[in-house]
């Protein structure tokens, strides 16, 4: 298993409380107040509903792995760090992220795989989110 590239995130007003969350080791979700909805990724406004009532809340980092690929010859920063996993992880909570498995070798992740997450810190007041299995 190769070490994956740590880029600190490009960071928005909008995405500010979640990435200084992460340093602390938290995953932050919206719900929103008028329909229940609960979302990933930060945002202003329901993608449902349009409503800008959206509260926060701590995620508890729980989830399985719902669909993911191997990627076997990266680029650019990631070219040393093939073979590598990419994929879609469906929260306790709901909402699926976009990430990478760790802590396993590629051919030991499957669908169904249940996750939970870990840090990897940016060195830039922020830390990326990764799954490994749980």
């Amino acid at each position: 298993m190769n070490d994956l590239p740590v880029t600190p995130p490009s960071v928005n007003p909008t995405t500010r409380a979640f990435w200084e969350a992460t340093a602390e080791g938290r995953f932050l979700l919206q719900r929103c107040e008028a329909c229940d909805l609960v979302i990933w990724f930060p945002r202003r406004n329901c993608p449902s509903c349009w409503t800008e009532d959206l509260a926060v809340f701590d995620a508890s980092g729980a989830g399985e792995v719902y669909s993911y690929t191997v990627i076997h010859k990266g680029a650019n920063d990631w070219k040393g760090a093939a073979p590598y996993v990419v994929a879609y992880v469906e929260l306790a909570e709901g909402p699926r992220v976009l990430t990478n498995i760790v802590g396993c070798e590629p051919a030991e992740v499957r669908v169904g795989m249940p996750v939970r997450i870990v840090w990897q810190d940016t060195g830039a007041g922020s830390a990326l989110y990764r799954f490994t299995p749980a």
